[in-house]
């Protein structure tokens, strides 16, 4: 499903790297509970990730969410705004879809990976409650995720914790200071942020630091959140299926769904 069916904002063509999607997954029959999650795959704002994208949405099906999973616009040909403006569209397409969709537009939750984790943060910093004066029904309503799940996720473009090549691809080599710190989501939570669960392990190459100063700044504004630190993995893992300690943390993810009663408790 496009997007924008009439073309994205600030496209450069027509072709498929154009035209931002999302995909839905739904689950078995009798299984969906009306909640729904926007996935964005990773892969440093220069590809997206097949393994970070379908197979998560299948794993969230059998939890009862519905799944979509975003295409979202990436470098070289696009950079900032082009991946948050696909990330708020999805968002808002869900929800001003949820009622013939069987969907609570209460329960529209964020996940990504990586890059997608960072596009997840600012997803989550960065929304507004619609344009009610918009010709476009799907600008009628917020941007605001429910809640937002951040697995090994880019955070900060400043400091020495900053993920280089997504920074590059998504702001340019040289980026003014004040973009920087735009999009280095540590620096942009309120208590309006929507609560967050995050999953990191401390040796990953996308340093521990970027979620841990997202909870921290989570913590500072009284925003719920729950953080899961595994000692050991290296970064892409996905689902980790093939891993025994690190495949958990998709349990320990549904748990927190539904301490937040976004699924229900088997």
């Amino acid at each position: 499903m496009l997007l924008w069916p009439a073309g994205a904002p600030g496209s450069v063509g027509n072709e498929a790297k154009d035209k931002p999607s999302i995909t839905r997954l739904d689950p078995p029959k009798g299984k969906a509970n009306g909640a729904a999650m926007v996935i964005c795959p990773g892969g440093g704002y220069g590809f997206l990730a097949s393994h970070e994208a379908e197979p998560v949405g299948e794993w969230l099906n059998t939890l009862g969410v519905t799944a979509f999973v975003l295409k979202y616009r990436i470098a070289p040909r696009y950079k900032h705004p082009a991946p948050l403006q696909d990330a708020q569209r999805a968002i808002r397409t869900v929800r001003s879809n949820a009622r013939a969709w069987g969907l609570d537009e209460n329960r529209i939750g964020i996940l990504g990976f990586s890059a997608g984790g960072h596009l997840t943060s600012t997803a989550v910093t960065h929304f507004d409650d619609g344009n009610p004066g918009s010709d476009d029904s799907v600008e009628r309503v917020s941007s605001r995720p429910s809640l937002g799940v951040l697995i090994y996720p880019v955070v900060t473009f400043s400091g020495p914790f900053a993920h280089a090549g997504s920074r590059r691809n998504l702001l340019g080599e040289n980026p003014p200071p004040d973009l920087i710190d735009k999009l280095s989501s540590e620096k942009q939570v309120t208590a309006k942020t929507p609560p967050c669960f995050l999953m990191h392990t401390a040796d990953d190459a996308v340093p521990v630091e970027n979620a841990l100063m997202f909870v921290e700044a989570l913590r500072k504004n009284g925003v719920p959140f729950e953080l899961h630190v595994y000692e050991h993995g290296v970064h892409g893992y996905g689902l980790a299926q093939n891993d025994p300690i690190l495949r958990t943390w998709t349990a320990r993810c549904a748990d927190w769904l539904r301490v937040r009663n976004f699924i229900k408790s088997e």
